[in-house]
């Protein structure tokens, strides 16, 4: 593939108001904005359950790494951002069920908040693609 960028779109009403992509794909190289665990309707999925709303944030990412020509299996870093940390373990879960075979290296993070107070989770994820 030549290094032509091409963006991906999840269709938030956010991204063209902030200047923003879900995901941009640079050559080889994938890089999926962070992702909030947003529902079809606008709404929040999961209110209060950080496993749901894990689950919510990367099924949003992993089909922005598909439309930009990617996979999980080419995830080599992920980032969880939570409101409180000591709920990691149910992120952590979530991360799991995905990339228990994959295993790309992970931080998880605590954040004093999002842009909405309901979302208790967030994920950035980074891939190469061959």
């Amino acid at each position: 593939m030549t290094d032509i960028r091409r963006i991906v779109s999840s269709g938030s009403p956010l991204e063209p108001r902030i200047g923003f992509s879900r995901a941009v794909r640079s050559g080889r190289y994938v890089a999926v904005a962070g992702t909030a665990p947003i529902g079809d309707d606008g709404s929040t999925v999961g209110p209060g359950d950080v496993h749901a709303q894990t689950v919510r944030c990367l099924d949003i990412a992993e089909r922005a790494l598909r439309e930009a020509g990617s996979s999980l299996g080419e995830v080599v870093r992920t980032r969880i951002m939570l409101t409180d940390i000591t709920r990691w373990e149910e992120a952590a879960r979530a991360h799991g069920e995905r990339f228990a075979e994959i295993r790309p290296v992970t931080t998880f993070v605590e954040v004093s908040r999002f842009i909405d107070p309901a979302w208790l989770v967030e994920v950035e994820i980074d891939a190469v693609t061959p």
